[in-house]
């Protein structure tokens, strides 16, 4: 008749939340396709059309060869793979479960396991994508150098982590303001295509237009990370600093702004949405 209260050990409940958040980041990983193999597939045909449409872009333009000294084709998987990390992190993170998510009913389910979990999923996917692209590369075409690959993959978590840091700031405002929120991430998508600096060399720009790219952390990013990839190429009017700063702000931000939305959640929210 009375239920006896099981008192959990904090080892317990770590293990139990870590467990929670496996599996959930296993089903976010699954949500573009039942099978995760064909999920990851499915996320190169996307890189891969990017890169075969900047290849014809740049052949139109006539530049045959890399601006910076080096592959074509790893100058463009630079841009390509760095600007597709972040903003798919954007993307899971803001559409992460919310607080009247069916989910939620489920213990110790939080909104805290479901964000991080969408993360993951995300950098998995895309971390994946780009192993395969280029040992194929590699095998298939030419082999590739990489100048130093541990700064050039902190690069790519650093695109991974401030995208994550934007979707938090969506996130937070999406309960709020859920059409302005949606219409303002696909304008900043739209925006990163040039913004980013994946299309050109940063050094090569005139001062009136780093002026124009100066505040996105991914242009900043991006250049930081052909600094690693490329020998000959050493970044001059980027820094590490901003992006990570900049970063760990939103984030704070961002978390404080779903904590203070989860407070007051309202299933009437969602109701005529």
């Amino acid at each position: 008749m009375f239920q006896t209260p099981i008192h959990r050990t904090h080892r317990s409940s770590l293990l139990g939340m870590l467990e929670v958040m496996y599996h959930t980041i296993v089903r976010q990983a699954r949500s573009g396709h039942r099978n995760a193999v064909i999920a990851i597939l499915l996320n190169m045909v996307q890189g891969l059309t990017m890169i075969v449409a900047f290849l014809l872009f740049y052949q139109i333009l006539g530049l045959r060869s890399s601006p910076i000294r080096g592959d074509m084709l790893l100058f463009i998987m630079t841009g390509i793979f760095v600007y597709l990390t972040h903003i798919k992190s954007v993307s899971a993170v803001m559409g992460a479960a919310g607080p009247t998510s069916s989910m939620m009913l489920h213990r110790p389910m939080n909104t805290i396991i479901a964000i991080v979990a969408a993360a993951v999923s995300s950098f998995y996917q895309q971390f994946t994508m780009l192993i395969i692209i280029l040992v194929f590369y590699h095998i298939l075409f030419t082999p590739i150098t990489i100048h130093d690959p541990i700064a050039a993959l902190g690069f790519l978590i650093l695109a991974w982590f401030s995208g994550c840091a934007v979707g938090m700031i969506f996130l937070a405002l999406k309960p709020w303001f859920p059409r302005f929120t949606g219409i303002a991430k696909t304008i900043y998508i739209r925006v990163n295509m040039i913004a980013s600096g994946k299309l050109f060399v940063v050094n090569t720009l005139p001062a009136s237009m780093m002026a124009m790219f100066d505040w996105n952390p991914l242009f900043h990013i991006i250049d930081q990370m052909r600094g690693a990839v490329f020998l000959h190429y050493n970044p001059q009017f980027t820094s590490v600093e901003y992006p990570i700063y900049l970063s760990l702000g939103l984030v704070m931000i961002g978390l404080m702004g779903e904590f203070f939305g989860r407070q007051h959640v309202s299933l009437s929210w969602f109701a005529g949405r």
